[in-house]
């Protein structure tokens, strides 16, 4: 009996998995303690066998695992697995649909990341949440002053200069109370706007170090942040075979819904990874904003754009264009090269 393919179920303390052998027979199905079922794939399945996984938390770090101990791993996106789950759904019956997909030729499997990859992504996920903190905490005073009569600016940066004054006008009708309530979220802003100019600060290093990440910053509309986003989602680039498919799966492209011959396209797909979709889209603004001045093809085409539709559709088109190119940079090791940005 030689196990030729295994399917496992990840979770978070239990695991399961389901072996099949060359006649495409299930030979090993095993509910196993996480602790103990990396031994238990060691001793029963041979190095180069192929371990399929959905790519969900933790999948990347026991991809890695078994890649040291020499199994090809295949990784999937769970959505992908789904439809081969037969009958009622339960984890053995998943582990069976994962080892049934990842057979499937035209599959789409997910490149495993690096430890550096995924601490670049750990960066910029606490960095998000950090500005979504900061945001929520400007919304809030704003909310809790109106109620006192005070006009909030919709700007931070004009917010945080705006606290002060509200503290020291002993006319405007705030309670002593609410100055109290109100000096303790000015210290929160304070504390979150730090927590973010360290990141920055971090993100900053890792663009001077990483030479394709300072590469791809020649591109117009990416600095650092997008740049070490890129970096961290595309790896070398080698899972997409053309810059296109890298627009795809950001959800840059139309999204079609064609029948009977007749083909009709909708607004962007929006699939994929949205933080690094809208680092994009706002690099594409900022470059359509700056070409308003220039006259080279690529501010030419994007002014066109925004002339005959709307400036969020060259922006878009922008990000799409910007994302093609930075495959092409990443994947052939090149410099930017504005006189072919339009090909």
């Amino acid at each position: 009996m030689k196990i030729t393919r295994v399917g496992v179920d990840l979770a978070k303390n239990v695991f399961h998995v389901h072996g099949i052998d060359r006649a495409e027979q299930p030979v090993w199905q095993r509910r196993l303690r996480r602790e103990k079922w990396l031994a238990a794939v060691l001793e029963k399945v041979q190095p180069g066998c192929e371990v399929g996984m959905e790519a969900c938390a933790g999948a990347h770090h026991w991809a890695r695992e078994l890649q040291s101990r020499g199994y090809t791993v295949k990784l999937m996106a769970p959505q992908f697995v789904k439809p081969y789950v037969k009958s009622n759904k339960n984890d053995m019956n998943d582990a069976q649909a994962v080892c049934e997909a990842m057979s499937r030729p035209s599959m789409r499997f997910v490149p495993v990341k690096s430890v550096e990859q995924q601490d670049i992504q750990a960066v910029h996920r606490i960095r998000a949440e950090l500005v979504s903190q900061r945001t929520a905490k400007g919304n809030q005073i704003r909310g809790l002053v109106a109620e006192y009569g005070l006009v909030a600016p919709r700007q931070l940066s004009r917010l945080r200069r705006a606290i002060p004054r509200w503290l020291e006008d002993a006319e405007n009708g705030l309670s002593a109370r609410l100055r109290r309530l109100l000096d303790g979220l000015r210290g929160d802003l304070v504390v979150l706007d730090q927590r973010i100019g360290e990141l920055d600060a971090e993100i900053e290093a890792i663009a001077k170090s990483d030479p394709v990440v300072r590469r791809l910053q020649q591109l117009r509309g990416v600095g650092p942040l997008t740049a070490t986003a890129l970096v961290a989602a595309v790896g070398n680039g080698e899972q997409f075979a053309k810059g296109r498919h890298l627009a795809v799966s950001l959800g840059l492209t139309p999204k079609q819904h064609s029948t009977g011959g007749k083909e009709r396209l909708l607004g962007i797909s929006k699939r994929g990874d949205p933080y690094l979709r809208k680092l994009l889209v706002h690099g594409g603004r900022a470059a359509l904003y700056a070409a308003r001045d220039k006259d080279d093809p690529l501010s030419q085409w994007a002014k066109n754009i925004a002339a005959r539709s709307h400036p969020n559709v060259a922006a878009v088109a922008w990000a799409n264009k910007t994302a093609r190119i930075a495959w092409a940079m990443i994947r052939h090791g090149c410099d930017y090269q504005p006189e072919r940005a339009m090909n």
